[in-house]
Formats: structure tokens, sequence, C-alpha cells
């Protein structure tokens, strides 16, 4: 990125979090995640891909709000059937990132898309963030 574009990447927001079921006693871990991104940056602005493996639609959460994008999902691993887990390393996994935006980014034209596991954001640049040539007359 130029030295003009700002986005600031957090170094690790993976953890684990605590959550209560009502009908239980027990507690019951989640594991959170952040996951895996490339990011691209051209004249025209950003392309954001993130790893998002067993995301549904629906269960993805794209924001942006007070120049912070964050990007939240819950995973689904299904468990084949017929089959019992015996030992299991995550089991629906949260996913969670966020990045702080320049203002040089229209926020209001973002494009998400997501497709076998990645999200795509599309992130522009404002127009008169855009670089542009300076025209020079002779005088």
């Amino acid at each position: 990125m130029n030295s003009n574009t700002e986005l600031s990447v957090p170094t690790k927001q993976a953890g684990t979090a605590t959550t209560k079921n009502d009908n239980e006693q027990a507690s019951e871990s989640r594991t959170r995640l952040a996951p895996a991104v490339d990011i691209f940056e051209d004249s025209h602005g950003i392309t954001l891909y993130a790893d998002l493996p067993g995301v549904a639609r629906e269960t993805l959460d794209v924001r942006v709000q007070d120049g912070n994008l964050s990007i939240e999902a819950q995973a689904v691993v299904p468990a084949p059937s017929g089959l019992r887990l015996q030992h299991g390393e995550i089991r629906n996994p949260h996913f969670a990132r966020t990045f702080t935006l320049s203002s040089d980014f229209d926020v209001s034209r973002i494009d998400a898309q997501l497709r076998e596991g990645v999200l795509r954001l599309t992130i522009p640049r404002r127009d008169e963030a855009r670089p542009r040539r300076i025209e020079i007359t002779a005088g």
C-alpha cells in the first residue's frame, strides 16, 4: 500500500470465549479465530480476501462503523452421519477480525461476495482520493 493509504491490521484477535447454555449447567468453550486475510491495493481501491471455511452467508456479518471494518462469522463443521466424534480440535469456530479504514475509502460502495469459504470485499477509493495526473502547461 502507498503511504497515503491507511488500513490498520491488528496482529492477533484469536482467543477463547466461554459461553453458558441455559439448559446445561456446564460451560461450553467456543473457539475464536482471526481469519487469514490477503489485501491487494491499486489506484481504484483495495480488495480483501478472508478465509472463512465452513461459513454460510447467513452466519456472516460484515459491518463498517466509525471507520472500522469488522468481519464476524460462525462456521459449522458437520460430523459425517453414522460416525461419532472421537477428537475435535476446533468445533463450530467463531471468526472475528477488525480493520481501521482511512477516510480515502468510500465505505458506502463496499461490495461483498462469499464463495467457497472465501470472502471477497472490494472497497473503492473515493474519487477525490484517487491519484490523478496533473497537466503542465507552458508558461
